[in-house]
């Protein structure tokens, strides 16, 4: 049967990539696949042109509907025209393309008429275009709107149903459900529809969506040699290998946040999340798993999808992923030997940020490390020396310098800092404070030694900053 839905099925299961050309009387259109996706799609068929697609969804108005003609430039991309006169965003072009390409081929599912013909090819010339549509997500939307076609009977006539594929199972309803469980079980055809609560449209189009997912496969009446045999025990098997996974993820959910638990980056987009979260489906969900099951099996299995499910909704929702994310960088939630280490980067990159003269960007970075560890002294220090070159931040840099020497009072270059803060603010009497404070500490500091020379008028008075030294932090001279 040459009928659009097989074609899908093949090209995704086996993640081919190329082009898969119709012909039908008058209807031409052109399919591209990369690695068992849509990529694109292009038709013949006025209804389905970008600019039909682009007017449908309202982001043409009339007047511009009735103008495209005149819009438009001979062999230049509509698309890339609209938005440069900006009557429409690359946003909305994007979703009205992926319209588009849905359009064009759910239009082919009720055509049993025509000729299907692929050309595969290892380099589609697409790998740079984003758009990716799932090909189940077609299957399934072009079966259930699918009226029936005598063809769908005949394609099952003669043949064997055998149990092949779950990883689409989810995407049945119930009475879809008991239908393959009753195949599962080796029911005929005619058993099969005796059972059934469908009518007979329904019946064979059922039959069709789940042949079609990848959950059977048809082969011919004629038994297959041990066929009975080796079925069952290579069931039992795979399902025995499939709960020790189950049990093994179950036991490491404690020690994994969410971008570990569906293994993508904190930088994934909202395609990456969903081919992440489906894969796990694929594997996890309860629906898979017989429910005769042990009671604590089953709930572990619905443990585990739960959390899948959870971390999907979290990390594709923006806001809940940017509180995630903070939560994730919290005390709280990291082992101290992470927290030291974060922070660690989080100053060193700071640092650099602040020898870049680059200081809004610094203290942003100084901010979370101080939240993490509040026992460095340098991380303070180093805080109250970025707000001191921003302005209308004095306070916040004393307040800064303040903790640094009460976590080192032994450090005479928090001192120092902390002298010069207050010698910009012009407060001449408490900077000279610090810079003493400095000398007893180090008399061979040469910052402090060249400030407080400056501030008292030593140079003048022919006085050394050795004078000085002699004297303790209450300026009373030594016998």
């Amino acid at each position: 049967m040459e009928h659009i839905a097989i074609y899908l099925r093949n090209i995704y299961f086996q993640q081919k990539s190329g082009r898969l050309i119709y012909r039908g009387g008058e209807i031409y259109k052109f399919l591209f696949f990369r690695e068992g996706y849509l990529a694109f799609a292009k038709t013949n068929q006025p209804k389905e042109l970008l600019g039909q697609v682009l007017y449908r969804m309202g982001k043409l108005t009339d007047e511009e509907f009735e103008r495209l003609d005149e819009i438009i430039s001979p062999r230049k991309y509509i698309g890339a025209i609209l938005i440069q006169k900006k009557i429409i965003t690359p946003e909305e072009l994007t979703l009205a393309l992926e319209t588009q390409m849905r359009e064009i081929v759910l239009n082919l599912f009720p055509l049993f008429n025509g000729q299907f013909k692929f050309q595969e090819e290892k380099e589609s010339g697409l790998e740079d275009f984003e758009i990716k549509i799932n090909l189940a997500d077609l299957i399934e939307d072009g079966i259930r709107r699918l009226k029936f076609n005598p063809a769908i009977r005949e394609f099952f006539q003669a043949k064997r149903l055998v149990p092949h594929n779950r990883e689409f199972y989810f995407r049945l309803n119930d009475e879809e459900k008991t239908l393959l469980n009753g195949i599962e079980e080796g029911h005929t055809l005619e058993k099969l529809r005796q059972l059934s609560s469908f009518s007979e449209e329904e019946f064979w189009r059922s039959l069709y969506l789940i042949y079609c997912l990848g959950l059977i496969e048809v082969a011919e009446t004629k038994p297959e040699p041990q066929e009975k045999s080796v079925r069952p025990n290579e069931m039992e098997r795979k399902l025995d290998e499939d709960l020790e996974e189950v049990i093994r993820f179950h036991q490491n959910l404690e020690g994994l946040n969410y971008y570990q638990i569906l293994n993508v980056s904190s930088s994934a987009n909202l395609q990456e999340l969903k081919k992440a979260y489906f894969r796990l489906a694929r594997k996890f969900h309860p629906d898979l798993y017989p429910r005769n099951l042990p009671k604590d099996i089953r709930q572990k299995i619905a443990d585990v999808f739960d959390v899948i499910t959870k971390a999907f909704r979290t990390l594709s929702d923006p806001a809940k992923k940017e509180e995630y994310d903070q939560k994730l960088e919290s005390p709280e939630y990291l082992d101290g030997k992470e927290v030291e280490r974060r922070a660690e980067v989080k100053f060193r990159q700071a640092k650099t940020l602040y020898n870049q003269a680059r200081y809004e960007e610094a203290y942003a970075l100084l901010r979370e490390a101080t939240r993490l560890i509040k026992n460095k002294a340098k991380y303070f220090l180093l805080t109250g020396m970025t707000l001191a070159k921003l302005p209308h931040y004095a306070k916040e840099a004393e307040a800064n310098f303040i903790k640094a020497i009460k976590l080192e009072p032994w450090n005479p270059e928090i001192y120092v800092a902390l002298g010069l803060l207050y010698k910009t603010e012009g407060l001449h009497i408490r900077a000279k404070k610090q810079f003493h404070k400095a000398l007893a500490l180090d008399p061979e500091h040469k910052v402090a030694k060249k400030e407080w020379e400056e501030l008292e008028g030593l140079a003048k008075k022919k006085k050394t900053w050795k004078d000085l030294v002699t004297m303790d932090l209450f300026s009373k001279k030594k016998d």
